[in-house]
């Protein structure tokens, strides 16, 4: 069971557990936003969750904490346990299970039904103590965006009916299972399958994104505003920024995820990482500026990762890469991590890759996986070619070897 104490703001725990048990692996005196107290008790509320997976390692400075998880022998993101932690009041948790059982088998009431029928199951409230209309209204708004209730009409009236669903849950448990640990907000999927009798648990991931979760709210609040056309506002370390989310990307390397915004007046396309994103807030609704998803449609064809920005030149690159005649494998991994780009063939061995980006030195990680094979590189931004053959000398150096021969 979690630690007693609930959080009502899960951003004060997405900050502390990423700065202490995921990147930074400091110390208690490390802790220097609020009082040491704070710190234990942070410490303890998360260790109540994550406790399995926490380790310490002791240095000249003192304890450190940080988080240690192998994917290979969990079969779900044991981040996902912190949102399953909300304060609640009593009267919260009274005024819930009692308009659900109100609601449950009654064929639709009305609000003066409902409110009457509060009225007798409260009789150990005192009258001061009873919700009022209003707070019933909006506690039924509220259930009936998240699907519980269903709203009809009868005659002039409106009626509020618990929402049934023939959905048997047992047989999306794989679903829910693969969901929840590969898709961005997976956190639905967990929560789903803490509802499933026999949680389906046989999948494991080598590559596992799992600090994800820690993001959930705020993609969903992008995500949200971006299907809305809404403006949104949020911090990026410290710096206040105002928007138009337009895309969200998802590294397939690393498994983070950026932010694709434009300006207000959508003449600037710029990334942020969502994991640095906070305090967000949607705005208004903004119709996009004339032309502006043909400039976006632009934009993300000369992308190729998540640098750059539209406010500056193109840079061309080239770059020849030798396939024997029975390496066809070399020309499909060429056409099918092209991305951006194009490849044509010059003659029996040689493939060249030609791509227009905004900002080619980004590339250099993908440019190195075909060292041995690269038989020429040319670029306008002449750092690049500077930059891979000076690493591919430096590695020859390193290994006494001849990287760059090619026959």
């Amino acid at each position: 069971m979690g630690y007693s104490e609930l959080i009502k703001n899960f951003s004060r725990i997405r900050a502390y557990i990423r700065s202490f048990y995921v990147y930074g692996f400091r110390h208690r005196g490390d802790f220097t936003e609020k009082s040491a107290r704070s710190y234990d008790n942070e410490r303890r509320r998360v260790e109540s969750w994550l406790g399995d997976y926490m380790k310490f390692g002791q240095d000249a400075d003192g304890r450190r904490v940080f988080l240690s998880v192998d994917s290979r022998s969990i079969p779900e993101n044991p981040l996902y346990r912190a949102f399953r932690t909300k304060s609640f009041t009593d009267r919260d948790i009274t005024l819930h299970f009692y308009l659900l059982d109100i609601l449950k088998g009654s064929g639709g009431l009305s609000i003066t039904e409902i409110m009457d029928e509060l009225t007798d199951r409260l009789l150990e409230f005192e009258a001061d103590d009873l919700p009022d209309e209003s707070t019933v209204r909006k506690k039924l708004r509220e259930y009936g965006s998240l699907g519980l209730v269903t709203v009809q009409k009868r005659g002039r009236e409106k009626v509020y009916l618990l929402s049934e669903s023939p959905v048997n849950l047992s047989a999306w448990g794989p679903a829910a299972a693969f969901f929840s640990e590969a898709a961005p907000l997976g956190a639905a999927g967990s929560f789903l399958q803490q509802r499933i009798p026999d949680q389906f648990d046989r999948f494991r991931f080598k590559h596992h994104y799992i600090l994800n979760a820690l993001d959930s709210e705020i993609l969903y609040e992008l995500l949200t505003a971006i299907g809305e056309k809404r403006r949104v506002s949020f911090t990026v370390r410290k710096n206040s920024v105002t928007v138009l989310p337009l895309k969200v990307y998802i590294g397939t390397q690393t498994g983070r995820q950026y932010l694709l915004a434009a300006s207000l007046l959508g003449k600037r396309f710029s990334f942020y990482r969502v994991d640095l994103i906070d305090n967000i807030k949607k705005g208004d609704i903004c119709e996009y500026p004339p032309g502006l998803e043909q400039e976006l449609a632009d934009f993300c064809s000369h992308v190729w990762g998540v640098t750059g920005n539209n406010s500056s030149r193109l840079e061309h690159i080239e770059m020849t890469v030798f396939a024997g005649t029975e390496e066809g494998h070399i020309v499909e991994r060429l056409e099918r991590e092209k991305r951006c780009g194009s490849v044509e063939r010059l003659d029996d061995t040689h493939w060249r890759f030609t791509a227009d980006v905004y900002d080619a030195f980004e590339m250099i990680p993908w440019l190195r996986t075909f060292t041995g094979r690269v038989t020429e590189l040319k670029c306008t931004d002449q750092r690049v070619p500077d930059r891979f053959w000076k690493d591919l000398d430096e590695m020859t150096l390193m290994y006494g070897e001849d990287t760059n021969a090619v026959s």
